[in-house]
């Protein structure tokens, strides 16, 4: 009978046995990232002794290049990783997703996995001819899906952080949408946009888009349409609290809803808490900017 080939963690955690012993071994979590040729871990400071085991153990049972420990939250609203690089050098890296191919600096940008199903649906969601915003466009993550719907549809991606527009421009080329997308450099709340001339607005900012509500809505059209709001809520009641809050947010711009906002959970976000995306179409509102207005 064949042997079973033991998990990648595993093999990994009885080469850290063999040298430390198994207090410490048990210590090692058994979870990672793969984001292409760049493995990225998060490991309890005790283990810093043994990063250099760690790190090449990792090369060798997964084939990586580089192996990443990720040392702190996200910072700030440019969404850096906080990351040391533990084995390897180069972290440049390409992950192909759905038939898109996402280039980037995976110690410098930010490259959610758990987001992969949000990023797949953005451009179902989108339909040929729309004009979409992306206020938070990053790499591409929802502006490239988006104008993958058709040759038709133009997408605006805003994004200020320069590391990120440089592979945002980049991965619109190797995707063929560069021509579909204009995009905008600098922070979303000062830079001009076109006002009353969006179909859809993605939102895609964590832990909260809330508080730029009032930017997206003034950017529908008069006639309505739709907004992506991302945010993190209580766990216990996710979805319906975040509904609300985006309802409120939209009462607040002079909006109205076109029936109650439609909620998913992307993915958990920290104990007891859970980032929800909520679907919410703005009807046509009274004294909307003109499509030549500038916000």
């Amino acid at each position: 009978m064949a042997s079973v080939r033991r998990p990648p963690a595993e093999r990994v955690r009885e080469r850290l046995r063999a040298v430390a012993g198994d207090p410490v071994a048990r210590m090692m979590p058994s979870g990672y990232q793969r984001l292409g040729r760049v493995l990225v871990l998060r490991l309890p400071d005790s283990l810093r002794p043994y990063h250099a085991l760690l790190g090449a153990a990792w090369q060798a049972e997964l084939g990586v290049e580089t192996v990443l420990v990720r040392t702190g939250p996200i910072d700030g609203e440019l969404r850096r990783p906080r990351t040391e690089t533990i084995a390897g050098g180069p972290t440049e890296t390409e992950v192909v997703e759905h038939g898109v191919r996402w280039r980037f600096d995976a110690a410098r940008v930010m490259f959610a996995a758990g987001n992969r199903t949000e990023r797949r649906r953005a451009g179902r969601l989108v339909r040929p001819g729309e004009v979409v915003v992306d206020l938070f466009a990053g790499i591409g993550y929802f502006a490239i899906p988006a104008a993958r719907s058709g040759p038709t549809t133009r997408v605006v991606a805003v994004e200020k952080n320069p590391e990120s527009v440089r592979f945002l421009r980049e991965n619109a080329v190797r995707n063929g949408v560069a021509e579909r997308i204009e995009i905008v450099e600098g922070d979303n709340r000062e830079v001009p946009l076109p006002l009353g001339t969006a179909d859809r607005v993605f939102l895609g900012y964590l832990p909260s888009s809330l508080p730029w509500v009032g930017r997206a809505v003034d950017l529908l059209r008069s006639s309505g349409g739709w907004l992506h709001v991302h945010t993190v809520a209580d766990a216990r009641d996710a979805g319906p609290h975040a509904s609300r809050e985006v309802a409120d947010a939209v009462a607040r711009a002079g909006g109205s809803l076109d029936g109650a906002p439609g909620s998913r959970e992307v993915k958990a976000y920290g104990p007891g808490r859970t980032h929800v995306v909520v679907d919410a179409h703005v009807g046509t509102r009274r004294g909307a900017p003109r499509p030549d207005d500038a916000g």
